[in-house]
C-alpha cells in the first residue's frame, strides 16, 4: 500500500513544485519590472533546471523499457 501511494504521489508533488517554481519566476519578473524580454530570459534560464529534470525523467523511463 505504501509503495503504491509513493509511486502515485511523487509525480503529483513534483509537478506541483514545478508549477510553484514557475509562479515564483513569474512573480520575480513582475516585481523587477523585467519586461517581455527579461521575463522570457528568466523563464529560459531559471526554467532550464526544471526542464532538465523533466528530460531526465523521460529519458530514464524510456531507457528502462517504458517506451516499448
Amino acid at each position: 500500500m505504501q509503495q503504491t501511494f509513493e509511486a502515485w504521489i511523487t509525480p503529483v508533488m513534483i509537478g506541483g513544485l514545478i508549477v510553484f517554481m514557475c509562479f515564483i519566476i513569474w512573480d520575480l519578473a513582475k516585481q523587477s519590472n523585467a519586461g517581455r524580454f527579461g521575463t522570457l530570459m528568466l523563464f529560459i534560464v531559471l526554467g532550464a533546471g526544471m526542464l532538465g529534470y523533466v528530460f531526465k525523467v523521460i529519458i530514464t523511463w524510456w531507457l528502462e523499457g517504458g517506451a516499448g
